[in-house]
C-alpha cells in the first residue's frame, strides 16, 4: 500500500514554487524549518516573501520560529 507524501508533511499549503524548492532541498516538516534561519529560506529558488511569512506563522502557532539571524560583527 503506498504511502502519502503529504501525509508525512506537516507544512502549511504553499504556491507550488515554494513547495518544489522545500522538497527539492529535503524539508518536509516544520521542525526541520525552525533550524533555519529566514535568509537561508530565502537563499531557495523559489520561496518568496508570502511563503516565508505563511511559515513563520505556521511555526508560531507551534511554538517554534527560525533560527536568529547571526549578529554581525564590528
Amino acid at each position: 500500500m503506498p504511502t502519502n507524501p503529504k501525509a508525512l508533511s506537516d507544512l502549511p499549503q504553499l504556491a507550488a514554487p515554494a513547495r518544489r524548492a522545500l522538497a527539492a532541498a529535503g524539508y518536509t516538516r516544520l521542525a526541520q524549518l525552525a533550524r533555519l534561519s529566514e535568509a537561508d529560506l530565502l537563499a531557495l529558488h523559489g520561496l518568496g516573501a508570502n511563503a516565508l511569512t505563511t511559515l513563520r506563522v505556521a511555526l508560531g502557532a507551534r511554538g517554534l520560529s527560525f533560527r536568529p539571524a547571526p549578529k554581525p560583527k564590528g
